[in-house]
């Protein structure tokens, strides 16, 4: 009926608020709830901003991160509930938010098309009773939020005292939104925690009412077929129910990259699209069972939606995916970085990232969690770092300590971007009497890392004006590589024209087809890797590299099929495929095959 796409989640503050933004239009959007702190600050913001009383939750209160949660949670569907309602009574004249939401619509709505229908009859009577038809038809974009699963910190009291394993940080996210009024989706991210996992188990909002709805529902982001089998049979025995598989390419994306062992994101979309039924039957036992034994009657059995995000840059790979690979949605991210009106950029950082290009998007080690990082050149994050380390100052000060995973130097766990780590292991490095070549390489390993908790919030802060006297306004911006093609900032109705085809922000821009630009970002992450391992390659890393570029190798093949099989109008869209492919392919062929 509505959009067939969403805005996945974009980095800490980046779409913090996104939803009061977009959501009256039906478009669906992700919020991160890993900061307490931001969305305390960012509840008060908004607050104040419409004339109510702020009162604040302290850090020091019991259980403060999931109320901060959960009262930021119900501001934000509050005030999206009376936008919508306002916009339902508007009339459908120009410039009016009704209008709006109609005229954002695909072609092939059912509503877009009675939305035309509507606007053909005379004015009277029946065009009345047309509209106020529509006007019961539309909905709300979901406020999903985003729980990164692994970054679970424990957290101890002021004497040193563990808190528990229902007060560790991904848990109290979770609670937060459990707790919270919203009827949403929860977007675990980031691998398997079955602590977390198990936990969803103590909220009756996950569990079918007498009519089969899920008020709170769970929504998985994957990269291959066989991890969401796994993840998705665990919540199944649980009578926990995946309502969406949201499939991100591993390294074509912006944030954290989850390479895959080479992957490549048509092949997986392919297995999950021969596979998908017989998933769906081998879960629905597990669920029903698991329910039935919950005492929990099922009548239906529960739809299960399958989407793709990732690098996705024009309308013809939009519909592409969508259509050939069955999907229910597409997730555009990056690109709305440069939409003002939807994401939270700072004025500074929007003129570099419209003006970037290919060359300043790169994926690093500068993340603390020891992942892959879509990174941009020139940030002001980096720039401090590097000003630090002239100073002989290495590392950030860690206040926020979301990202504490260390503890090779002590026993409470710290952030390898902090001061501390970074100068004990500095200290460390130098007891070593290393060479001069490897001494560099590992300090400059060392002190690569970024503080995220503040640099994802900084953009956030200056846009809004609220910074603090002595905080840090350098900004860390993690887009993916597809964003060095859009080269200024768009309206939100020139963003979406251009995901449904009414536009195309692309024209005479030379830009390689999504699935080409993963595989040559892939080509290049096993060269990176062969490169790394020169010096220390074994038995296991010889194995796993062979795998991968064989792998490689078995994608570009069903990739030659694709392009084969496809239809004469479909074969239009890849008239320059077949070349790339074989460009590719010769690129790997060079890399030497490891004995």
């Amino acid at each position: 009926m509505g959009h067939t796409f969403h805005i996945p989640v974009l980095g800490l503050g980046y779409s913090v608020d996104t939803p009061l933004k977009v959501s009256r239009y039906g478009i669906s959007s992700v919020m991160s709830i890993v900061d307490d702190e931001l969305i305390e600050r960012m509840r008060e913001y908004h607050l104040k901003s419409n004339g109510e009383n702020y009162v604040a939750i302290s850090k020091s209160e019991p259980d403060s991160r999931s109320k901060r949660i959960t009262a930021y949670l119900n501001m934000v569907e509050k005030y999206v509930d009376l936008q919508f309602e306002r916009l339902k009574n508007e009339p459908f004249e120009p410039g009016s938010d009704i209008t709006r939401y109609f005229e954002l619509l695909p072609e092939s709505s059912q509503l877009k098309q009675g939305y035309d229908l509507m606007m053909e009859y005379p004015d009277g009577p029946r065009k009345s009773i047309f509209q106020n038809i529509l006007r019961k038809m539309i909905t709300k974009g979901s406020i999903d939020v985003n729980i990164m699963a692994k970054v679970d910190k424990m957290n101890f009291d002021a004497d040193g005292n563990f808190t528990g394993n229902e007060n560790t940080d991904a848990l109290c996210s979770l609670r937060g939104f459990a707790e919270s009024r919203l009827e949403s989706s929860v977007v675990l991210s980031a691998g398997m925690n079955p602590r977390l996992y198990s936990y969803i188990e103590s909220f009756s909002d996950f569990f079918p009412d007498v009519n089969g709805r899920l008020k709170k529902r769970i929504i998985l982001k994957v990269s291959d077929f066989r991890s969401a089998l796994i993840q998705a049979k665990f919540l199944a025995k649980k009578g926990l129910w995946v309502s969406e598989f949201r499939v991100e390419s591993g390294l074509n994306c912006g944030g954290h990259a989850f390479a895959t062992e080479g992957y490549l994101l048509g092949p997986i979309l392919e297995e999950f699209k021969q596979k998908k039924q017989e998933m769906l039957a081998e879960l629905c036992e597990l669920y029903k069972n698991a329910l039935v034994n919950k005492g929990i009657a099922l009548n239906q059995t529960p739809g299960q939606r399958l989407s793709a995000q990732g690098g996705i840059g024009t309308a013809s790979e939009n519909d592409f995916l969508l259509e050939y690979y069955q999907l229910d949605a597409t997730g555009w991210g990056s690109p709305f970085l440069l939409v003002p009106e939807v994401t939270n950029v700072d004025d500074a950082t929007l003129t570099q990232l419209a003006t970037a290009g290919e060359d300043d998007f790169y994926t690093s080690a500068a993340s603390p969690l020891g992942i892959l990082f879509n990174n941009f050149k020139n940030s002001g994050i980096d720039l401090q770092r590097l000003a630090r380390l002239e100073k002989g100052r290495p590392g950030s000060p860690c206040t926020k300590k979301f990202l504490c995973t260390d503890t090779e130097f002590t026993e409470q766990a710290i952030c390898t971007a902090s001061r501390e780590y970074q100068n004990l292991k500095i200290k460390q490095l130098q007891t070593l009497e290393l060479p001069s070549g490897e001494y560099d390489q590992r300090f400059n390993s060392i002190t690569e890392k970024i503080c995220l908790c503040e640099g994802l919030c900084a953009s956030t802060f200056i846009k809004y004006d609220i910074v603090k006297p002595k905080e840090s306004r350098a900004v860390a911006v993690c887009p993916g590589p597809n964003l060095a093609y859009f080269g200024r900032t768009y309206s939100l109705e020139e963003m979406v024209k251009h995901i449904y085809g009414k536009l195309d922000l692309l024209q005479n821009i030379q830009r390689p087809h999504i699935f080409m630009k993963e595989l040559e970002l892939y080509i290049d992450y096993l060269q990176t890797d062969i490169q790394a391992h020169l010096n220390d390659l074994n038995d296991k890393k010889k194995k796993y590299l062979n795998k991968f570029k064989a792998q490689l190798h078995e994608g570009i093949n069903y990739y030659k099929k694709l392009w084969e099989q496809l239809p004469g109008q479909a074969a239009d869209l890849f008239p320059s495929l077949s070349d790339e492919l074989r460009s590719m392919e010769n690129k790997l062929n060079a890399i030497l095959i490891l004995e």
